[in-house]
């Protein structure tokens, strides 16, 4: 098989890969992206609630905290410049009896230390002012959370990398390659198998980043972390939306950083209601419509008037979790040369929620890891706020 030579490879064409791309060809890289399926953004990136998170529950210092609060600012003034809708709809976390008051309280301080001082307390009766069909006894305001239009946003971040020259391969899976002395080869499947050796090779691949990794002879196999699979299905409400805004349960310390069945809108003013969360051994996006039910109880803890059969089936997605049922949430891995020891190469696992919203910052980050001196937001967060 002939080797072709490339500077840099992105491995996944999710809003992640797109943003790492478009920050790479910025700084004058040859870029190809490898994308195993015929679409950008065919899994995670388009099966989420599209929220534009504030940056308040991740724990103080952590790599979702740092990259969740710089990567919001970033992804703001991203969509105004470009003409994406991402309106600040703001969200309201809901206690409903005094134990989560205390939840609210708790976030409230973690939300303090990552930067996030915009929260404004709320009793029930404000609540009901904002939100008349919402029942709670308190409530946190963040008026800075918003939504995206997810799909709009991939096709800028697309339209830029490809206009600095980035290219981008659709059904071209790794299937196979080496780390050498001459840099990193890998083998592409699909209809024309090719083998490319680069330079440089960043691994986005998401739900598929251990699988990559795992390819690669010669990566340590004990730098893989093991992959969970949790399932979250949507359902959407039948009907006009009683909501202007998002949402959400106070988190009571769920599992896997679940927060709980909240409502989203989209940019039409659906609402959608989820996720749920279901550990699963594969991938598999169909929803079940039993189950409905538990969301039924679920929501009507804070909009009681939820009419029987309103809850139709929307869609689901699976999130790349590094822990399993019963385990600590881990934080995000992103593996730079300096943590494996092989030049040129960075690992992303476990990016999950609030990936999309850190895409930009996630994408910094990269670029510096490969030694790319870029406008560091994050580090300067972390500085103002560590």
């Amino acid at each position: 098989m002939i080797t072709e030579t490339v500077e840099t490879l992105v491995v996944g064409a999710g809003v992640v890969g797109l943003a790492v791309t478009r920050r790479l060809a910025m700084a004058g890289r040859e870029v190809v992206v490898l994308e195993a399926t015929a679409l950008i953004g065919n899994e995670t990136s388009s099966r989420n609630s599209e929220v534009v998170h504030a940056g308040i529950y991740y724990p103080k210092n952590s790599l979702r905290a740092r990259l969740c609060v710089a990567g919001k600012q970033m992804l703001y003034r991203f969509c105004e410049s470009h003409g994406v809708a991402a309106p600040k709809l703001g969200k309201l976390i809901v206690a409903i009896d005094d134990n989560e008051v205390d939840e609210l309280r708790a976030i409230e301080q973690r939300a303090a230390a990552n930067g996030v001082t915009d929260l404004a307390w709320l009793d029930g009766e404000d609540v009901r002012g904002l939100e008349p069909a919402v029942r709670c006894r308190a409530a946190l305001l963040s008026p800075s959370t918003g939504i995206v239009d997810s799909h709009a946003l991939m096709l800028a971040l697309q339209g830029d990398a490809q206009a600095l020259g980035a290219s981008i391969a659709f059904l071209s899976p790794i299937v196979g390659g080496r780390v050498d002395a001459g840099g990193i080869v890998v083998r592409v499947g699909g209809q024309a198998p090719v083998e490319l050796r680069c330079r440089e090779l960043v691994n986005c691949a998401g739900l598929h980043a251990q699988q990559v990794a795992s390819a690669l002879e010669g990566f340590p196999t004990t730098r893989i972390p093991p992959v969970r699979y949790a399932k979250g299905s949507y359902f959407v409400l039948a009907g006009t939306s009683p909501f202007r805004r998002l949402i959400y349960p106070a988190p009571a310390r769920r599992a896997g950083g679940w927060l709980g069945v909240h409502v989203t809108l989209d940019l039409n003013g659906q609402v959608r209601f989820g996720p749920d969360m279901e550990w699963v051994e594969r991938i598999d996006y169909r929803v079940d419509p039993a189950r409905a039910r538990p969301f039924y109880a679920a929501v009507r803890r804070y909009w009681p008037e939820l009419p029987d059969g309103a809850l139709q089936p929307g869609y689901a997605g699976v999130r790349p979790k590094l822990s399993g049922p019963g385990e600590p949430t881990v934080d995000f891995v992103i593996q730079g040369p300096k943590d494996h020891g092989i030049p040129g190469l960075v690992n992303l696992f476990g990016i999950d929620s609030p990936g999309l919203t850190s895409c930009l910052a996630i994408a910094d980050h990269v670029a510096q890891m490969l030694g790319i001196a870029v406008e560091d937001t994050v580090a300067e967060n972390w500085r103002a706020h560590g």
